[in-house]
């Protein structure tokens, strides 16, 4: 079992109130927030570490009645093995040039956050981002977040949103041309990630939240072997998570 942060026996939490959930339709979602006074980076990571994630300032998890549904997921870097497939897609964009940037406002990072959103995830909540809600969304005031910039020669054409932890990377966001879905950005968004974890002497990679019912998650258990949070412990999916 994960040794718990010494900090985290204090913490505040917050619960918040029911809201319709973004992924399993007629369901009501509800999170625990840490207090965002106290958290810092130190903390952050532990908090990873016990299932929570980032989006801007706050650090939630799930805490739905009645539904244990959204599992965190992380990949241990050490073991992971791609697969053909994705064996292919790393090789299908071998052409691209990455860099490591700060986490500020760019012109075309944000255009191309607006076109990714208006082709994927239309009426998603964040259709009608604006510069100020798109920063306040990638970056946090005390987290270690970059961007890993994805380029086609001058072309943009990917960006992942990268927080930095004790023990991992943690894959806050990833957008992508819509344009070049055959190149497989996103997979190659994660496999970037866990190759750059192992450089860094990372031990994990952590994809955020999984539910075995909903099919748009189904890809994060294709990076094998992967690992899920339940019952204050990490261990592999239950039943067959790889099947189709």
């Amino acid at each position: 079992m994960t040794a718990p942060h010494p900090e985290l026996a204090s913490l505040r939490l917050f619960l918040t109130g029911p809201h319709p959930c973004s992924y399993l339709p007629g369901r009501l979602a509800r999170n625990l927030v840490a207090d965002p006074e106290a958290v810092d980076d130190a903390l952050y990571s532990a908090l990873a570490r016990q299932g929570f994630r980032r989006s801007g300032e706050h650090v939630y998890r799930p805490r739905c009645p009645a539904c244990r549904a959204c599992q965190s997921l992380r990949i241990p870097v050490a073991r992971f093995a791609p697969d053909r497939a994705q064996r292919r897609t790393w090789a299908r964009n071998a052409d691209l040039t990455v860099s490591r940037l700060e986490p500020l406002l760019r012109e075309d990072h944000f255009a191309l956050f607006q076109r990714y959103l208006a082709a994927r995830h239309l009426d998603g909540g964040m259709d009608d981002a604006t510069p100020e809600s798109y920063l306040g969304f990638i970056r946090s005031s005390w987290g270690r977040t970059f961007l890993a910039e994805f380029r086609l020669e001058r072309r943009l054409v990917a960006v992942a949103v990268v927080d930095v932890l004790g023990d991992g990377l943690s894959a806050v966001y990833t957008y992508y041309e819509p344009g070049l879905e055959a190149r497989g950005l996103g997979t190659h968004a994660i496999l970037w990630q866990i190759e750059e974890a192992r450089a860094r002497g990372l031990a994990h990679v952590y994809l955020g939240y999984w539910i075995a019912e909903a099919a748009k998650m189904r890809y994060k258990t294709r990076f094998r072997p992967c690992e899920v949070f339940r019952d204050g412990e990490w261990r592999e999916p239950p039943g067959n998570p790889y099947a189709g």
